[in-house]
């Protein structure tokens, strides 16, 4: 991976924890991405889909006792591609989202890109 991987890509970031979501959308400026959001709650990620095209979206799992499927089910019905972050294995994700990419919290940036790649078109 090189520094800006992720160039021009519109990535919704869903994370309930500030200065956790502080810095993915630091590491996602780095590799070139656009954050939209973020978003700390499902109302909140789907207002903020609304009008909005993405090319893709970091949802983490438990937003506050509730959990990031909705959002990820309005994703799927788009057609955009999306990755969870959770710090509680993939359990309850893998089953429900068999083909869905999961990044295992804390992660570096190269983890975050990683996990990414594959949204960007290739080139």
């Amino acid at each position: 991976m090189t520094d800006q991987s992720l160039s021009g890509l519109r990535i919704l970031v869903v994370e309930d924890e500030a200065m956790i979501s502080m810095l993915i959308e630091d590491m996602l400026l780095d590799c070139g991405a656009t954050v939209v959001g973020p978003a700390g709650s499902v109302a909140q990620a789907m207002k903020a889909l609304e009008g909005q095209d993405i090319d893709g979206a970091l949802l983490d799992v438990n937003l506050g006792g509730e959990k990031s499927f909705p959002i990820a089910d309005a994703l799927t019905e788009r057609g955009v591609k999306f990755v969870f972050s959770t710090g509680y294995g993939e359990a309850g994700v893998i089953d429900r989202y068999p083909n869905a990419r999961t990044l295992q919290k804390p992660f570096m940036p190269a983890d975050l890109e990683r996990a990414l790649a594959h949204l960007a078109p290739e080139r």
